[in-house]
């Protein structure tokens, strides 16, 4: 079992700033891919954005340029760094991992943006 707890969720004014981590302990041997979904009020969750182990990240198109994923294999964390925030960005965000053909989620933390 790979455990995964997000933080760094907050509320936060239009243009502002915040980062997200998600460390994972367990069992945490050959974690593939790790990354950010998220689920705004009243939609389905969206991925954001995915890193694999070697460090290649890939981002929800519409995000690109305004958020970066990366990643500490030494201590088992994703990161997810969020510039020039918007209401639509407004949802729990995800953190999850992939291992051995299994999905990890974390429960998920509250991004508000709100003036």
């Amino acid at each position: 079992q790979v455990h995964l707890v997000e933080s760094g969720g907050g509320l936060v004014q239009p243009g502002g700033s915040l980062r997200l981590s998600c460390p994972a302990s367990g069992s945490i041997f050959s974690i593939n891919y790790m990354g950010w979904y998220r689920q705004a009020p009243g939609k389905g969750r969206e991925l954001v954005a995915y890193i694999t182990s070697g460090g290649t990240a890939n981002y929800a198109t519409s995000l690109k340029g305004r958020f970066t994923i990366s990643r500490d294999n030494a201590k088992n964390t994703v990161f997810l760094q969020m510039n020039g925030l918007k209401f639509e960005d407004t949802a729990v965000y995800y953190c999850y991992a992939t291992q051995a053909g299994s999905e990890y989620w974390g429960q998920g933390t509250q991004v508000s943006v709100s003036s």
